[in-house]
């Protein structure tokens, strides 16, 4: 028999368009040789251009799906992305704090494109209940001012917004600096050990699932084994080669290429 691959779950928005969200994650996931598994947590009409509209689904529905994926099959890794609401936020927040498995979290609160995912009145939850639970938290440089009101203009202020972001109780932070110019800079640290991740920026406008394709690959290595720091630093190198191969789809902003590496 085949053996399993390792069992990773993203909680998280269905991107209709396939560039983000639970689509880019799974195709993340299976890039990455493990299985993914999702719980999907709202559904939104997206393509190229935007976010046209965005349905939550009900705590009750949540809480089925992630009982029913964790009681029977097992997860070795969990992604967190669009929540929507702080009930959602509340609801997963409860579900993680019980699973023994590292967890993921990306406090998504805008798309590629500037539309809201993330409701003001749900600030708070993901303070206080979701961050708590994290073992890695993964904002982009919006998503810290947003939860911690850091904003950064360069790389020098990466180290103070990660504090800013460690404060809310997260074991790590890996602060995005893709938003500056220059290289495309993140700060991985838990307050005691510094990581900075540099890669070349690639000039392609095709970017669309950056973030979300960077905490699954980062959930996929933790649920292979690696340490914190060596997962991040394989997510990085995979996404960087994911953007530089991102390709035009529709009119507006196409996505990374997932299995760039599937195909050569």
């Amino acid at each position: 028999m085949q053996q399993t691959p390792p069992r990773v779950l993203t909680v998280a928005g269905s991107d209709s368009g396939g560039g983000a969200g639970i689509q880019a994650d799974l195709k993340t996931m299976l890039a990455l040789e493990t299985h993914g598994m999702s719980v999907v947590t709202a559904v939104t009409a997206q393509n190229s251009l935007g976010v046209q509209g965005a349905w939550q689904l009900p705590a009750a529905a949540v809480r089925a799906q992630f009982r029913s994926v964790v009681d029977d099959i097992g997860v070795q890794a969990v992604k967190t992305g669009m929540l929507a609401g702080r009930e959602l936020v509340e609801t997963v927040a409860e579900l993680l704090g019980g699973l023994d498995a590292p967890v993921v979290v990306d406090p998504v609160g805008v798309s590629k494109h500037g539309d809201s995912l993330l409701a003001a009145e749900a600030l708070d939850a993901v303070r206080t209940r979701l961050l708590p639970v994290a073992t890695v938290a993964t904002p982009n440089l919006d998503e810290v001012a947003q939860l911690t009101g850091v904003r950064v203009d360069s790389e020098a202020d990466l180290r103070r917004a990660a504090a800013a972001v460690l404060a809310c109780g997260p074991r790590w932070a890996l602060v995005k600096g893709g938003h500056l110019t220059g290289d495309a800079v993140d700060l991985l640290t838990d307050g005691s050990e510094e990581h900075w991740l540099r890669a070349p920026r690639h000039d392609n406008r095709h970017t669309h699932g950056t973030g979300c394709t960077l905490a699954a690959a980062v959930a996929a290595h933790l649920a292979r084994g690696k340490q914190v720091p060596e997962a991040v630093a394989a997510a990085k190198e995979y996404v960087t080669g994911a953007l530089a191969q991102g390709f035009a789809l529709g009119s507006g902003i196409g996505p990374v290429h997932h299995g760039y590496r599937m195909t050569g």
